[in-house]
Formats: C-alpha cells, structure tokens, sequence
C-alpha cells in the first residue's frame, strides 16, 4: 500500500474523510499513531464496553513511556523550556514529568529511563542558586550508578561570559560517567535560545522515543489530574506598548549613584503581573556608540544597517565567540593570533565590540558586522509595584550603569537609555516575566523577611503595596542599605509612610559611607539575629533581592551565623537549618 493510501476502500469512510485521514496519519510518526490509537481505544472504553458487533483491539494497550524532564533555572527560561518539552512530549505519547532540580531525589534518578536535562549557567560558571544541592550531590562522590539511563542536555548561558554554558556542560559529562547513555548531542545556546532550542526539543523526543512493535497500541490516561498537577494559567509572553509617566530621579543631586523610578501606563490596562514579577524592557543602542561601530567599520553611510544596530543587534557584549566570528570574516592575522595563543578569554575582559573594531581595523561588509553580532536581548528588572494599589500600571526601579575600563567609559545599554535619552510621554517596548519563584506566602497571615539593598529594595515595594491593600494581617520586616542616607535612600517617604499605616512593621537600614567602617544589611541582620531567627523559628519567609556576587552569599552567611549563634548550633547544623528553609520554600532570592 502506498503511503499516500493508508487506509483500504473498504473502510467505512467516504472517498473525502479518507483523504483527510490519510494525510493525517502519513505525516504522523510511529509513536504519534500508537497514541491516537490508544486515545481512541480510551474513547470507547469510557463510553461502556463495546457490543458484539465492535471491533475489539488486537493487543491491550501499552502505557505510555514515561519521560523525566529535569531543570536547572534562575531566571525562568530553562522552567519555561521545560513546560514546552512537557506538553510537546504530551503530543507525542510520553507521560512526562518535569522535576526541578531543587526538588531533585538524586537516589530516585537510576529508576528513571529517559530523561531530558535543561539546564543555565549562573554568574561565572555556577549553577542556579535552587540547584545547588542537587548539582553539588550529582557531582559528588556519593552520585549513584545512571546505567540504563538515556538522557539528552540542552545548555542555556550567555556569550558575554568565559564560562559560556558550563553548567550544562559539565551535567552532561557527568551523567555520561555515571553511565547514562547520551541519546543525541548537546545544544548550547546564547540568550537568542528559541529557534535551537525548539530544534533541540523536537530531536530529543525523536532520539527518546522508542520502537513501536507492530500492533501496540499507546494507553491514554482519560483521569482528571490531581490538584495541582495542572498547568498554571500562562501570562502572555507577547510584548506590548508602554507610555512613561513618571520619570524620576530617587537619588540626590548629590549623589553618584542615578536610580530612576519609572511608571509606565498601558492603553489596554496592565498585563497580569504578580508582585515578584520581571518586566523585560526592550532597549535601544547609545547612537553616538553606533555611529563610532560603523565608522570603525568603515559602513558610516549606511543608514538601514544604522537603524538596524539602534534597535536589534547587541553591539557591547565581545566574547570569544565574537572574535572567532571577526577573524573568519576578516582574516585579521593579529586577531587570530589572539586566538591561536590563547589570549582571546584576558584581552576580552572589560571590553566591547568597539574596542576589537578599533584595535584590529578592517573593511566589514553589512552582513559581516551583522553575522558578528547577536540580537540585542531585552533587560528585565523587578517589577517595584502592586496592580491592587497601582491599578494599569508597573513601576521599575532602574540604578544607570556607568563605569570605565581601559581608558573608555562605558554604560549601561538599558539602564542608560533609560536614563538619559527616555522622558514622561515616550514609547517603551516591555513584557512580564513571571517568576513563581519569588512569591509571597499564600497564607496572608504569615509574617516575612525582606533583604533589598539598592535596588534590591524593588520587589518588595511590591511586595508592602500588595500585603498593604490585601490588609494581611502578616507583618512586614524589611532591611535595606545603600550608600548614604542622605542622598541614597531609596523610596524613603513611602517607607515612612508604611510605618505609619503599619504596613510595615520594622526597618532596618544599612547606609555604608555614612562611618569610617561599612556596614552592609547583612551587618544589620547579624545585630538583629535573635528576633530575627525568632521570626523564622515562628514561621515567617525570608526573601532575598540584589546582587547575587556578593551580597546574596554574605546574607545567607550572615543568617547561618545567627542560627549557630542564637540556637547553639554547630556550623553544620546551622547550615542545615538554612538548608531547610530553602528546601521548603521559606528562603527565595531573586539575584544578579
């Protein structure tokens, strides 16, 4: 029979319904009929037991092939890959199971056949802060034996740093030498992931599926999925038109620091943002910087490719990557020299595109500078506001990033086009970036922790705003630390304020220029360790926003300190105690 007639002229279909279901299931792959035909068995099964004059099957179903998608996220993306394995794997016949890697058990993993790894690299080759145990125990001597295991690893990282998608990298070696059996290659991809990731996706499913033998038929699970298996309602990941309406400078004039608190306002109302959420902003180049790139390039007079690195193309970020690519372009003997003797990783560090363009003139066609380049990726920053107080509006809380390395100065590409070139009336591209992460208690009675030095403090403008019109009766403590008081306190009106309405109970602040020594939240949160570990011992969240180099750890530290101390732990058994708190979901960070 050919593949264009699948079905016989003796099937009780017209000439027209055979012609649809032939096209249909000669596209189909093996497994996706073995699926239909356990669906429809399924079907039939639920309406009663067939009559005498039904067709019986020629086999029982097979259950469905059990698929275990792990994940490894900080910031959403390799959660969200996850979910489109999950529901493609679906499609195609697998039972799947997505697992965090925080809530990994490492001794359950031999059981598991087949298994789909996502996972990002953090910072400087690190794993996500929910996944260090996990990764820490699988790297460990104690990892048990993977054999029988078949397993695939997508790799998410960004270019701009020398650890380009280690994590993932040393996952799928590590899961090689415990004797798991890799089923199809590694992908590693740059912030642009979602057409290789998608191509990834689709191989991997075909690489795991397994041999059909002739007659089987795939079971379908028809039962309702218990509570809380559902996937959750998605917001719409589609960007939208903002209009600024508060444009403001939080710091004094006296200041060096700039951190602009920015209200945008949407014709269509706000989209569905939950206090802890991103909202990505999609910047704009520095035109003086373009202008310096294409001339270096020597393609100043070219306007389309202008407007082209104005708006979509990433003309900061050099990593090794964008050399290699300038040297094949050009053939820059001296800029592959960089290469060939292993410069490429220490010349590159501090800085940018221009300075490669500079250092190593050549003529580069527009495709060239454009091939070189990557697509110019949005910047997400906290959402500083609460829909139940703010109404169709999202506030952000944006420090300007200026600095000089090898004698140029640098900024920001977000954070000073918000700056300096955006004002009250203009148009920003933006999209929510959820983060069910980092949510308050579902219980409103239950009393929280909040660290946010510097902009750090964002979500938890959120967070006071929301706990404040929700009237939950849970208290509200908040540490927060900047430079000086006078000129860097951050929302501090509005904090007065909630210590009048009581809608926050207790701040703690930390101004580090203010006395010969530096003092840093984490010094306030040791001081106040005894009600605070009480606080913690009675119930209440704790809750992490900022910098994730150093003073997320220094807090942490800082807390299993004042376990040890306030409890008369060994520093093992303090070390447990925060452990636990994370495990159970009272210990969230949102860092970078």
């Amino acid at each position: 029979m050919s593949r264009s007639a699948l079905l016989p002229r003796t099937a009780p279909f017209g000439d027209a319904e055979r012609a649809h279901l032939d096209a249909a299931l000669g596209a189909a792959t093996p497994i996706q009929r073995a699926w239909l035909a356990g669906f429809l068995a399924g079907l039939d099964a639920a309406a009663g037991a067939p009559t005498a004059d039904q067709p019986q099957a020629a086999a029982p179903p097979r259950a469905a092939e059990p698929l275990t998608i792990l994940f490894a996220s900080e910031s959403g993306n390799s959660e969200k890959l996850a979910g489109d394995v999950a529901k493609l794997a679906r499609k195609g016949g697998f039972k799947p199971k997505v697992v965090d890697f925080a809530d990994l058990d490492l001794a359950a993993l031999p059981k598991e056949k087949r298994v789909v790894v996502i996972a990002a690299t953090w910072g400087e080759g690190e794993p996500p802060a929910r996944a260090v145990r996990a990764y820490n125990e699988l790297m460990g001597e104690g990892a048990p034996r993977l054999d029988g295991v078949e397993f695939g690893v997508l790799a998410l990282g960004d270019t701009s740093y020398a650890e380009f998608c280690a994590i993932g990298k040393r996952l799928d070696a590590r899961l090689e030498a415990l004797g798991a059996k890799r089923v199809l290659d590694r992908v590693d991809c740059d912030l642009d992931f979602d057409k290789p990731a998608a191509a990834w996706i689709k191989d991997a499913l075909k690489a795991l599926a397994p041999a059909e033998p002739a007659g089987n038929v795939v079971a379908v699970d028809f039962a309702r999925p218990a509570p809380g298996e559902a996937d959750e309602a998605e917001v719409s990941r589609e960007p939208v038109t903002a209009e600024v309406i508060e444009h403001v400078n939080l710091n004094s004039s006296r200041s060096d620091k700039e951190t602009i608190h920015l209200a945008l306002a949407f014709e269509d109302g706000a989209p569905a943002y939950e206090p802890g959420d991103s909202l990505e902003l999609y910047p704009e180049n520095d035109p003086a910087l373009v202008d310096e790139i294409l001339k270096a390039a020597g393609l100043a007079g070219d306007a389309a490719l202008r407007q082209a690195l104005l708006a979509e193309r990433d003309i900061t970020t050099l990593s090794s990557a964008t050399v290699e690519r300038f040297v094949k372009a050009t053939g820059h003997a001296e800029a592959r020299r960089l290469i060939d003797n292993g410069e490429v990783r220490a010349w590159i560090e501090g800085r940018h595109l221009i300075d490669l363009l500079e250092t190593y003139p050549a003529k580069l066609s527009a495709e060239h500078l454009t091939d070189i380049t990557r697509p110019l990726p949005p910047r997400a920053y906290s959402i500083a506001s609460s829909r139940k107080e703010v109404g169709d509006e999202a506030h952000l809380t944006i420090a300007a990033v200026r600095y000089a390395t090898h004698g140029r100065s640098r900024t920001g590409v977000a954070s000073v086009h918000v700056a300096d070139r955006i004002r009250n009336g203009a148009k920003l591209k933006v999209r929510v970036k959820p983060n069910k992460h980092f949510r308050l208690p579902s219980d409103p009675s239950t009393d929280i922790i909040m660290v946010g030095p510097g902009t750090g403090v964002a979500p938890f403008r959120a967070f006071v705003q929301e706990r404040r019109a929700a009237e939950a009766p849970g208290r509200n403590w908040l540490f927060f630390g900047d430079r000086r008081f006078t000129h860097d306190f951050l929302y501090q009106l509005e904090w007065q304020e909630a210590l009048e309405d009581g809608s926050l109970n207790r701040i703690d602040v930390a101004f580090s220029r203010d006395q010969p020594e530096k003092i840093y939240v984490q010094d306030r949160l040791y001081a106040q360790r005894r009600e605070l570990v009480e606080w913690l011992e009675n119930g209440a969240h704790f809750y992490v926003c900022g910098d994730a180099k150093a003073m997320a750890k220094d807090v942490r530290a800082a807390l299993v300190r004042a376990y040890a101390d306030v409890k008369a732990l060994a520093p093992e058994a303090a070390e447990a105690a925060v452990a636990a708190l994370e495990k159970a979901k009272r210990y969230q960070q949102d860092v970078y």
